[in-house]
């Protein structure tokens, strides 16, 4: 068994061949073709376990390889694998792989579910003291009738500091515009081997109690990188109001995420991160209300403009997503999730080296005991008021959900269903009333305000049971039993 430490880029063909005419690359490179064959049993075992098995064929030879998701920092994939030839597109399952030991006897029904065709240029570069292989893919992923194409570049460290990797990869967007990837081929395979999905909500997050808080902390970027990323590519390719929602939802996750964990990195360490994630969430914000005012729209005039207005905000949206500098935010998160220095910040060691449970059951009740106090008088706060207990509402989700998989005892399960469930009727009503808080502002903007159409948007009689309704949820949730207890 080895690792594999390895930064995935993705790039468009065009891009691709840019790159390829560049100086950055070397005259000499290795040109092979490869296809690969990804097993899974009916249910997905394998996928479940975190493993993914294939057969490459490149040439006349045929590697088996099985690779688990491992740990990873938000883009930096590190990986154990294990290899070995095999004479046929059969797999071998014995005791050389894991396989055997996790599936037992479901092994034996482990079968072909996609493949991947693939055209690999590679080159050996140095770069900052570290020996890196670069490596472009261009082809696609086949399921069925299915097809998607991939093209993307690898950069594996041979040998030095995974720093170098990020280096490289921006003097390679220096040349050619690169996304930090967040995909594996397996994953892609098996995306594409499911019905399609209009946009990605956040998936668990893989916690075990024996992480540290500084583990965890970069376990959860990585996912929440994840999400983002996902459903940015869903939104370069077409409108989707889904897709921009749960984009917004991935921001709103990282920036709770360094909240819940500044005892571990410090105040100060994230300033210039945190203003940037503020900044792309704002320019996403235009478009999603009004999203939500167009649909608390009826058909006529007012919806008319409100849709001419939503599609010049997705424009903008656009150009934003394109810019040189959201790919730069996420190489540099990604790279100061892997390496920054607050992993060697002295003033904050024992926070970061402390058991994540022992960390989660703080944090849990901290947020709460912020939520308990701010929504004391929900019904006669003002709406600047509720919008604070609002966002430390969500910071409240979010840190329950990110530490879900640390309490897995049966009561702790139960008591976790039903907080969760109080939290999230909380949130509903919270965020209808700030719909209507922004929905005015919004129509001022657009100088929409004296349409005739305006005052059903504004629904001033729908206050008072909203109200009434988030004070009664808010009563609920503070009644609700602390799982982490």
């Amino acid at each position: 068994m080895a690792d594999e430490i390895e930064l995935k880029l993705e790039l468009t063909p065009d891009a691709a061949d840019a790159f390829e005419a560049s100086a950055l690359v070397p005259d000499a490179s290795q040109a092979v073709e490869q296809q690969s064959i990804y097993f899974d049993t009916p249910d997905r075992a394998l996928a479940k376990k975190g493993l993914s098995l294939r057969i490459r064929r490149s040439g006349g030879t045929r590697i088996q390889t099985v690779k688990a998701s491992g740990p990873g920092t938000a883009g930096l994939f590190v990986r154990p694998e294990w290899e070995c030839a095999v004479e046929d597109d059969q797999p071998i399952l014995d005791d050389t792989t894991p396989i055997r030991a996790l599936l037992g006897d479901s092994a034996d029904a482990i079968a072909p579910v996609f493949a991947v065709r693939m055209a690999r240029r590679t080159w050996l570069l140095g770069q900052d003291g570290a020996t890196i292989e670069m490596v472009l893919d261009r082809g696609e992923a086949m399921a069925g009738d299915r097809t998607s194409p991939i093209c993307e570049i690898e950069l594996e460290l041979k040998q030095g500091d995974p720093v170098a990797l990020f280096a490289l990869a921006r003097r390679i967007d220096a040349v050619v515009p690169v996304r930090l990837g967040v995909q594996t081929k397996a994953e892609r395979g098996y995306r594409l081997a499911r019905p399609a999905a209009p946009a990605v909500k956040a998936e668990p997050v893989a916690l075990g109690s024996d992480m540290t808080a500084a583990r965890a902390f970069q376990q959860i970027l990585q996912n929440c990188v994840r999400q983002f990323r996902l459903n940015e590519a869903l939104l370069l390719a077409g409108r989707d109001a889904g897709a921009l929602h749960q984009a917004r939802v991935a921001l709103r996750r990282l920036r709770s995420a360094f909240s819940i964990f500044k005892p571990v990195i410090g105040g100060g360490a994230k300033t210039k991160l945190g203003e940037e994630l503020r900044w792309l969430a704002s320019e996403l914000g235009d478009a999603r209300n009004l999203d939500v005012l167009l649909d608390r729209t009826s058909p006529g005039a007012l919806r008319d403009r409100i849709g001419a207005a939503r599609e010049a905000a997705y424009g903008r949206v656009e150009a934003v997503l394109a810019s040189s500098r959201v790919r730069a935010l996420m190489l540099d998160l990604a790279e100061w999730t892997a390496t920054g220095d607050w992993l060697d910040a002295p003033d904050t060691e024992a926070e970061r080296n402390q058991p994540v449970r022992e960390f989660a059951v703080t944090a849990l009740s901290r947020f709460r005991r912020r939520v308990k106090k701010g929504g004391r008088d929900l019904a006669g706060a003002d709406d600047a008021t509720r919008h604070e207990v609002r966002k430390d509402a969500k910071k409240l989700r979010y840190a329950v959900e990110f530490f879900a998989a640390l309490f897995e005892r049966k009561r702790e399960k139960r008591r976790y269903r039903a907080f969760l469930a109080a939290l999230e009727a909380l949130q509903d009503q919270l965020g209808a009333l700030n719909d209507l808080a922004m929905a005015p502002h919004v129509l001022e903007a657009l100088g929409l305000a004296d349409d005739p159409q305006a005052p059903k948007l504004l629904a001033g009689g729908r206050k008072k049971a909203l109200l009434d309704a988030a004070a009664d949820a808010h009563e609920a949730l503070i009644d609700a039993k602390r799982f982490w207890r």
